[in-house]
C-alpha cells in the first residue's frame, strides 16, 4: 500500500488533488476558448479581446483578493472563487453548444472566470505554505508541481483532442464540473489548526503594507516588472498567433495541443528535476533559466512543423519551471506568512499588468508589421528583458538557507526531516 509522506497531512493532499483536477479542465478550456472564437468567424484580434476581458477584471481585483486572503479564512475565499468560475464556464459551455454566442457574451463570461481567478491565485498561495512545516516546503511544492503540471499535460493533449472531435462547448462543460469538484474537495479543508489572523488597520492598510515589503526588495521588484512584459508577449504569442499559425501551418488544434502539452511534459520534468537540484543562488539561476523563453515565438515565426514545435516547448517547459521553483523559494524564504497573500497579489498584479494590451493589440500588430515580424519581437523582448534582470546586484546574491522557519499552522517536522534543505514550485 503506498502510503503519503509524514509532511503531506490531510489539507495538503486536498489541495494538491484539488489542483489537479481543476488544471485538467483549465488547461484544455485555454485551447477551447480560442477555437471557440474562431468557430463563429471571429479573427485575430477577437480572440485577443476575449482573452483580455479575462485578464482585466483579474487585475482590477487582485490586490483586493490578496488583502481579503489574509483576513479572511483562505479556503472560504478559494471555495467562493472556484463556484463563480464554475458558473462562468459552464455558461460559456451553454452558450457555445446552443449556437454561435455572440462576441460580448464569450468576453463577459471571461470577464466573470477572471474575477474568480482574482480571488483564488493570492489565497492559494498562501494556503498551501501554511499546509506544510516550513523546513518540509520544498519538497511539498517540488510535488505539488509535478501533480499540477502533469494536470496540464494531460489536460491540454485531451483538451484538443476533444475540440477537433467534439467541439469546444463539450471542453468547456468538462472545465465548469472541474470546478464544482475543485470547489468540493477544499470546502474539506481543516483549518482548526491554523491560528486566526488579527485584522490590520483595513484593507488600504494591508495593501500599502504589501507594497512595503515588495518595494524594500530590489530582487522582487525587477523580477516582476520583467515578467509584466514577459508574460504579456508570452501571452500574445500563444493565446493569439499560436491558435492562428496551427490552423493555417500545423494542422489544426490536434497539434497545438500536443505542443502545449510537449510544454507540460517540461514543467512536469523540471519540478522532478528541481526535487533534488538545490542550487545555493536562487534567482540567478532562475533568472538564466528565463532566455529559453524565447524560443517558442521564435519557433512560431519560421514556423517550425509540429514536432520540432513540441521540442522546443519541452525545454521551454524544464526552464521555466526551473525558475518557478527558485521563485517561490525565495518568496517563501523571504516573506513572512502572514503578509504572503498580499505579496502574492502584487506579483501577480505586475506579472499580469500588461497582458491584456499585449492580447487586444496582438491582432492589430499582426495587421501593421506581419506575424513573423510581431513573434521575432517576442523573442527580441524575452532576452533583453532577461539581461537586464541580471545586472541587478541583490539577485544575482541572494543565496538559499538551509533551514527556514515553519509555517504558521504547519505541522511540526520531526528531527529527521528538520534538516531537509529547502526547495519550493509556484502556480
Amino acid at each position: 500500500m503506498v502510503r503519503a509522506p509524514a509532511w503531506a497531512g490531510r489539507n495538503y493532499l486536498l489541495l494538491t488533488g484539488a489542483t489537479v483536477i481543476a488544471n485538467l479542465g483549465s488547461s484544455g478550456a485555454l485551447i477551447a476558448t480560442a477555437f471557440a472564437v474562431l468557430a463563429t468567424g471571429g479573427s485575430a484580434t477577437d480572440v485577443g479581446l476575449v482573452a483580455a476581458a479575462r485578464t482585466l477584471p483579474l487585475l482590477c481585483f487582485l490586490l483586493i483578493g490578496g488583502a481579503v486572503a489574509d483576513r479572511l479564512p483562505r479556503h472560504r475565499v478559494m471555495v467562493a472563487a472556484n463556484a463563480l468560475s464554475c458558473v462562468s464556464q459552464g455558461l460559456f459551455a451553454l452558450l457555445v453548444l446552443a449556437g454561435e454566442p455572440q462576441m460580448w457574451q464569450m468576453a463577459l463570461l471571461a470577464a466573470l472566470g477572471g474575477t474568480g481567478q482574482a480571488f483564488f491565485a493570492p489565497a492559494s498561495e498562501g494556503m498551501v505554505l501554511a499546509s506544510v512545516s516550513g523546513d518540509q516546503a520544498g519538497r511539498a511544492f517540488a510535488v505539488f508541481r509535478m501533480g499540477m503540471n502533469g494536470a496540464n499535460i494531460g489536460g491540454a493533449a485531451l483538451g484538443g483532442a476533444l475540440v477537433a472531435a467534439v467541439g469546444p462547448g463539450w471542453v468547456l462543460a468538462i472545465d465548469s464540473a472541474a470546478f464544482a469538484l475543485a470547489a468540493a474537495l477544499r470546502a474539506f479543508l481543516d483549518v482548526s489548526g491554523v491560528p486566526v489572523r488579527k485584522p490590520g488597520g483595513g484593507v488600504l492598510h494591508d495593501l500599502r503594507d504589501g507594497w512595503r515589503e515588495v518595494a524594500s526588495r530590489p530582487w522582487l521588484w525587477a523580477v516582476v516588472v520583467q515578467f509584466s512584459i514577459v508574460n504579456a508577449v508570452i501571452s500574445a504569442a500563444e493565446a493569439v498567433y499560436g491558435p492562428l499559425v496551427a490552423e493555417q501551418h500545423l494542422g489544426g488544434p490536434g497539434p497545438w495541443g500536443l505542443a502545449l502539452a510537449g510544454f507540460g511534459v517540461g514543467t512536469a520534468g523540471g519540478a522532478l528535476l528541481m526535487f533534488r537540484f538545490r542550487p545555493r543562488r536562487m534567482l540567478l539561476t532562475g533568472a538564466l533559466c528565463v532566455f529559453p523563453l524565447a524560443l517558442p515565438s521564435a519557433a512560431l515565426a519560421v514556423p517550425l512543423p509540429a514536432a520540432g514545435l513540441t521540442v522546443i516547448m519541452f525545454g521551454t517547459g524544464i526552464a521555466i519551471e526551473v525558475f518557478a521553483v527558485t521563485w517561490m523559494t525565495a518568496l517563501h524564504q523571504e516573506i513572512p506568512e502572514e503578509k504572503f497573500s498580499r505579496v502574492s497579489s502584487y506579483d501577480w498584479l505586475g506579472s499580469l499588468a500588461m497582458v491584456p494590451l499585449a492580447t487586444a493589440l496582438a491582432g492589430p500588430v499582426q495587421d501593421r508589421i506581419g506575424r513573423t515580424a510581431a513573434l521575432w519581437g517576442c523573442s527580441a523582448l524575452i532576452v533583453l528583458l532577461t539581461a537586464a534582470v541580471l545586472c541587478v546586484p541583490d539577485l544575482r546574491r541572494l543565496t538559499r538557507r538551509t533551514t527556514t522557519e515553519p509555517a504558521a499552522g504547519a505541522p511540526a517536522a520531526r528531527p529527521a526531516e528538520a534538516t531537509a534543505a529547502d526547495t519550493a514550485g509556484a502556480e
